[in-house]
C-alpha cells in the first residue's frame, strides 16, 4: 500500500492506495497495445485532448486542494500548474490540427533511384513516470502524457508515491474525458508502485518511456531500458 503524508504535519493524507499487481500491469499494457491501432487512427485526437483540458480546468480548485495536502505546494501555485498542464494539452491539440508534426517528406524518383517517402509515425504504448514536485505539469496530465497522446500513442502513467490520491483523481478525470470523446478503451491508464513501474518499463509491448526527475532516477530507468531484450 502507498500512503501519502502531509509534508507540513507528517500526518497521513487520505486512505492508502493499493500498489498495482504484476497481473494488473500486464492487463493494462495489453489493453493499451490493443488500443494503439484505433487511437493512432482516431481522427478526433485534437478534440479529445481539448476535452481532457476542459475537464481538468472544471475541477482545478478541487485538484489543487487535494494536491496541497499531499505536497504543501500551495493552492495558488497548484491552480496555476493545472492551467499549465491544460495549456500543454491545448497546445498539442493545435499542433495536431496544423499537421506539421508529421514532418512528411517525399523525394521524387530520379533515374534509377526510387521515390522515397518519410513521415513521423506513432510507435505504440508509452510509459510515463510522474515527477514528485510537479503533480500536474510533469505528472499524470503533464507534457509527456499530452505529447504521447497527441502523437497517437496510448499512455500508461506510473504515479509518483508522493501524491497518489491526486494522481488517482487526475487519472479518473482524464480517462472519463477521453471515453466521452470516443477514445478507445485502453488509451490511458495509471499504475502505482515501484515494482509496477519496473514491470511496465520492461514490458515488451511498451515502445517508449517519458521521465522527469532526478539524475539518479533517470539513470536507473535507463539501465532497465538497456537490459531489455531486443
Amino acid at each position: 500500500m502507498i500512503q501519502a503524508y502531509d509534508p507540513r504535519t507528517g500526518e497521513p493524507v487520505g486512505e492508502p492506495v493499493a500498489e498495482t499487481s504484476d497481473a494488473e500491469v500486464d492487463a493494462i499494457v495489453a489493453a493499451a497495445a490493443l488500443a494503439f491501432g484505433a487511437w493512432s487512427a482516431f481522427g478526433r485526437r485534437a478534440e479529445a485532448l481539448e476535452a481532457v483540458a476542459d475537464a481538468l480546468d472544471a475541477r482545478a480548485g478541487e485538484l489543487a486542494v487535494i494536491a496541497d495536502t499531499e505536497t504543501a505546494l500551495g493552492g495558488e501555485r497548484l491552480t496555476g500548474e493545472v492551467a499549465r498542464a491544460t495549456g500543454q494539452l491545448r497546445m498539442f491539440a493545435a499542433v495536431l490540427r496544423g499537421g506539421g508534426y508529421a514532418d512528411a517528406v517525399v523525394t521524387p524518383a530520379a533515374g534509377a533511384a526510387p521515390e522515397l517517402e518519410r513521415i513521423n509515425s506513432p510507435v505504440g504504448p508509452v510509459a510515463v513516470f510522474a515527477a514528485s514536485n510537479f503533480p500536474f505539469a510533469f505528472s499524470v496530465a503533464g507534457g509527456d502524457t499530452a505529447s504521447a497522446l497527441a502523437a497517437g500513442c496510448p499512455v500508461v502513467v506510473k504515479a509518483h508515491e508522493g501524491h497518489p490520491v491526486t494522481s488517482d483523481l487526475t487519472a479518473e478525470i482524464i480517462a472519463g474525458a477521453l471515453a466521452a470523446a470516443g477514445a478507445p478503451a485502453g488509451t490511458f491508464a495509471l499504475v502505482h508502485g515501484v515494482q509496477a513501474g519496473l514491470r511496465l518499463l520492461r514490458h515488451p509491448a511498451v515502445a517508449a518511456a517519458g521521465f522527469t526527475g532526478s539524475t539518479a532516477g533517470g539513470l536507473a530507468l535507463a539501465r532497465v531500458c538497456a537490459a531489455r531484450l531486443p
